[in-house]
């Protein structure tokens, strides 16, 4: 049983890799990468939030994507503003809103690819399945 459920794991993390592999090549091409398009995407999921959400939100330490965003902030795309005590909100600026836009477009092009051998009904199972694996973890 501890092979099956190795290679099971192992087949989820190669999945991944490759998935995050491709998408950061292709998301070259408009001038980001997957970690800078992926703080965007939560950024603009939740305006205002501190490093401390968005860095949960990306799987990242508080370090990490404080490094992140003073990058993101010197490119233009992000902006900090003073929050409440000594909370630092994170805003896109137009130039942001611009950049999340096109990488949207690149990541829905190479996770069509990604995801192309398998039909609409089992890319539906996938998610349902990864879903409730993800839900069950949440809920400890």
């Amino acid at each position: 049983m501890h092979g099956e459920l190795q290679e099971l794991g192992r087949a989820v993390k190669q999945a991944q890799y490759r998935q995050h592999r491709a998408l950061d090549s292709a998301l070259q091409a408009v001038g980001t990468t997957l970690a800078q398009w992926d703080a965007l995407r939560a950024i603009s999921r939740s305006p205002g939030a501190s490093a401390r959400q968005l860095a949960a939100a990306t799987f990242q330490t508080e370090q990490a994507f404080g490094t992140l965003a003073g990058r993101l902030t010197a490119q233009d795309l992000v902006e900090r503003r003073p929050g409440h005590g000594r909370r630092i909100e994170h805003h896109l600026t137009p130039a942001g809103e611009q950049v999340l836009a096109a990488g949207h477009k690149v990541a829905d092009q190479v996770l069509a690819d990604c995801f192309s051998a398998l039909p609409d009904p089992d890319r539906a199972t996938l998610l349902d399945l990864l879903q409730r694996l993800t839900a069950e973890r949440d809920e400890h």
